[in-house]
């Protein structure tokens, strides 16, 4: 499942969001040589997170470095869908400093997992994993629209945040668990968690009240969602 929309509005430019996304990309161009060596493995091994020999500097220089293409487009493709409502529900420069907490906190999830790792880590997933933990706790009824693969079947469906979101969770908690005292690279599951959570603890800390009340779909409570249950989009 890839999603692909949000029916949630936004009402503030998002200009936090297209900043970090426009970090990240200029990351990839001049530091790492758009993937191409020597400037890729260069960037990897000296700005990267290596749990091992980890210092605060380097929790964020990994989080803007990404390890492919595909890495880099599906982490700025996730952080476009959730982080403008996220960000709207606490301003440009609240939303910065709360998309970089949730950072380091991912990188500490990993870091405590597997310390004596010396493989380095990238990535802004981590991050962008508090942001949609922020995302399911203001937002959970807006309805979110996956692209969804079944073989040869492609459809789409729209379901509401907190069981899209909810399954990626666990998806991570399940797949980190199962990595647990393995040794060589991978997918840096408990950062994905580790930055979901410290981004549903911080969303109380962080949020603008005044700012939600805008939104007619934020919280539990509020008035009826945009979408009503499950459904097919055509």
């Amino acid at each position: 499942m890839f999603p692909i929309r949000d029916d949630n509005p936004h009402f503030l430019t998002p200009y936090a969001t297209i900043g970090l996304i426009a970090l990240n990309v200029a990351a990839w161009v001049l530091l790492q040589g758009l993937g191409t060596e020597p400037a890729l493995t260069a960037s990897v091994l000296g700005l990267g997170l290596v749990p091992a020999d980890a210092s605060w500097h380097s929790m964020l220089t990994s989080m803007f470095l990404h390890g492919s293409w595909l890495h880099l487009v599906g982490n700025m493709w996730f952080l476009w869908i959730f982080g403008n409502n996220v960000e709207d529900a606490m301003g440009h420069w609240r939303f910065i400093v709360f998309y970089l907490l949730c950072g380091v906190a991912a990188a500490s999830a990993q870091l405590v997992t597997d310390p004596r790792s010396e493989i380095p880590m990238v990535g802004a997933s981590g991050a962008i994993g508090g942001v949609m933990g922020a995302y399911v706790l203001l937002y959970p009824r807006v309805h979110v629209h996956l692209l969804v693969f079944l073989g040869f079947y492609v459809t789409t469906i729209a379901v509401p945040a907190v069981l899209m979101l909810g399954y990626w969770f666990l998806l991570q908690l399940a797949s980190g668990w199962g990595t647990l005292g393995m040794k060589g690279g991978g997918v840096a599951f408990w950062a994905h968690a580790g930055g979901f959570i410290a981004g549903a603890i911080l969303i109380f800390a962080f949020r603008k009240r005044a700012l939600l009340e805008r939104h007619p779909y934020w919280g539990w409570s509020r008035r009826e969602s945009p979408t009503r249950n499950w459904r097919r989009v055509r």
